[in-house]
């Protein structure tokens, strides 16, 4: 039996719903709920949620005047020793209340110098352009599919999965495996629920290990604050248990990866205007001409905003054809069609887009705000996303059908990608200039130098490969 279904966190059932929206709200839920401290919460770059523990005692003084940080301390938010602290200011309606710690609390930040917000801050970069959708009468909602696989590591310190009877060679959504897990998915999906998120599906999914728990789509800073706190909740539940939860695309080359798929709409007035009915649409797919015009945005910066939706060098060992263990799921060419796991940009359901691109590895606020600016692009420029290719099986075409279909390849490493995302303008833009420079050059700096680290490796495949070769 995997330790996974040993003794863990404890349910609570406290958590209220609807949660705090205000400081008012917040002052009260402390009252009546005894919260004793809360976790002020921000991110950088790369996702890592960073936070200082603060009494509810001082609660007034923490939305007054924010957590103070050593920012350049802090990981990659824009920060070098010379410059004044950063201070997080907190936003009420991201108050979260750690169910299993019915004592603590989460709240998500915007982070700010001087009183002024700091243009390097993830959450404030999607902030920016949620004001762009807005200013257009937009509002931009999403949910995210985050899988995740449950490991354990072994005393020669490799990994397999914590459930050491999940070895089936095409396990996806076994009975018997996620059976076996239940006392921990279930952990997850009751805080889901209590936390007012609507825990919708728990399945195990394409790779041994490896599960996804859905939750209720919602406006996008919502869901990305969401995102940060569920991949924070996992982690820290399965080290509870004395094993490991990664959200890392790809920890087996031989497994399928962690995708982090966003489901994408934009709504106004209350409606969505990616939905149309599907005798109204000639391609058949209930998608709106506005929706067209967003695929075309999405398929114009594709190549580009791809470095930010998968933003590390083992992002694109997910991005290939037909490695996994059971079907070939992550995407690999630009590319839009109907309820189709090979394109790019499936449309599962009328109004709706995924995208596949996204994974596990994401900062959710910052891919956000590169495909939100995409598709606002294709809207403003009408742009023609071309015939879908609905039917076809993308990773069984060869290259000349491939370019007679118009279709074209996905940057293949993370250093091309950062080529595309350098002249990309439109995206330059929206991520906006942060006094002595871009974001995209602070992101695209950071990033490179993560590529020539990871090239820098002499990995065991090269000296297998290439040692006694000559």
């Amino acid at each position: 039996m995997s330790s996974v279904t040993d003794t863990g966190a404890t349910i609570t059932e406290s958590v209220r719903t609807p949660l705090p929206t205000t400081l008012e709200d917040v002052r009260a839920y402390v009252r009546e709920t005894g919260v004793e401290f809360l976790f002020a919460q921000f991110v950088d770059m790369h996702g890592k949620p960073s936070a200082k523990l603060v009494p509810t005692a001082h609660l007034d003084a923490l939305f007054e005047n924010g957590a103070g940080f050593a920012g350049f301390a802090a990981g990659n938010v824009g920060q070098r020793p010379s410059d004044p602290d950063l201070a997080a200011m907190p936003d009420a309606r991201s108050f979260t209340p750690l169910p299993w710690r019915p004592n603590i609390a989460r709240i998500a930040c915007d982070l700010y110098v001087e009183g002024e917000p700091w243009p390097y801050c993830p959450r404030t970069i999607l902030r920016n352009q949620i004001e762009r959708a807005q200013a257009l009468g937009y509002e931009f909602k999403i949910g995210a599919e985050l899988e995740y696989f449950l490991l354990r590591r072994r005393e020669d310190g490799t990994l397999e999965p914590a459930d050491r009877l999940d070895d089936l060679e095409q396990p996806c959504y076994d009975m018997r495996a996620l059976t076996r897990s239940l006392d921990f998915v279930t952990d997850v999906a009751r805080h889901l629920n209590a936390l007012g998120w609507d825990n919708y599906a728990t399945d195990h999914e394409d790779a041994n290990g490896q599960f996804e728990q859905n939750f209720e789509y919602a406006d996008a800073l919502t869901t990305c604050d969401r995102a940060i706190f569920f991949r924070y909740m996992v982690e820290s539940l399965a080290q509870e248990r004395g094993v490991i939860a990664t959200f890392m695309p790809k920890p087996f080359g031989h497994l399928t990866g962690n995708g982090c798929h966003f489901h994408m709409s934009l709504w106004k007035d209350g409606e969505n205007v990616f939905e149309a009915p599907n005798d109204d649409d000639p391609h058949g797919l209930g998608l709106s001409q506005a929706a067209y015009h967003f695929v075309g945005g999405l398929k114009a910066h594709a190549k580009a905003y791809i470095a930010l939706t998968a933003p590390t060098v083992n992002s694109y060992k997910r991005l290939v054809v037909g490695s996994s263990s059971g079907s070939a799921w992550a995407p690999v060419y630009i590319s839009y069609g109907n309820n189709n796991r090979t394109q790019m940009l499936r449309i599962p359901a009328p109004g709706r887009i995924e995208d596949r691109t996204v994974d596990g590895s994401c900062n959710p606020y910052l891919a956000a705000a590169a495909i939100l600016a995409s598709g606002l692009d294709g809207l403003e420029r009408e742009l023609d996303p071309g015939t879908p290719t609905s039917g076809l099986n993308l990773h069984e075409l060869d290259g000349g059908t491939l370019a007679e279909l118009g279709i074209e390849l996905l940057p293949e490493n993370l250093l091309d990608a950062t080529r595309e995302l350098e002249r990309d303008d439109v995206l330059r833009a929206a991520l906006g200039n942060c006094g002595r420079e871009d974001y995209v050059d602070y992101f695209i700096a950071t990033k490179r130098h993560e590529w020539q680290q990871a090239h820098n490796q002499i990995t065991d495949w090269e000296l297998k490969r290439y040692l006694q070769l000559f």
